[in-house]
């Protein structure tokens, strides 16, 4: 092998050192610092991307917190609503039933005049019918004609001992 020949170790150990030294200047002055250009600019394109990332969770933190916040006063304003309107109809429902209590009553209070009334008229002329019947009897019975007054008089106080 010619690299482990004695006599060759010396011009091999120039051209180590010249090419060492030529891709240690080409490495420090071309490669490196394009790789460091390019290290800084994915740091700084990470670190836009980073500040872009904590802006865009504000703003969307700060959205949520509003639609939250919209949320919560919908939510109130139905209940509101709800709440109205459960006592809007609790009054127009108790406006309408006093009504028809007030009817109820009043067509009670009517059939009741009107039962009053008719019981009143039968009995008066139940009175005039006893007291014909009566006269009838007395008189079939008896041959004699009683008086209309005498009859009247013992219907009246025969009913009266019934009431």
């Amino acid at each position: 092998m010619p690299q482990l020949e004695v006599g060759t170790f010396l011009p091999q150990l120039v051209w180590l050192a010249i090419t060492f030294v030529l891709l240690y200047v080409l490495m420090a002055k071309v490669a490196l610092p394009r790789v460091a250009e390019v290290m800084e600019e994915r740091r700084k394109r990470l670190d836009h991307d980073l500040e872009e990332a904590a802006r865009l969770k504000r703003e969307t933190e700060a959205a949520i917190a509003e639609y939250e916040a919209a949320l919560a006063k919908a939510r109130a304003q139905a209940q509101s609503i709800a709440g109205d309107t459960r006592s809007r109809i609790a009054a127009d429902a108790s406006a309408e039933r006093s009504k028809v209590d007030a009817d109820i009553v009043a067509s009670t209070k009517a059939a009741e005049a009107r039962i009053i009334a008719a019981k009143d008229a039968a009995l008066a002329s139940l009175a005039g019918m006893a007291g014909e019947a009566a006269s009838e009897i007395v008189s079939r019975l008896s041959g004699l004609s009683p008086a209309a007054d005498t009859v009247q008089g013992a219907v009246a106080k025969a009913l009266s001992a019934r009431k």
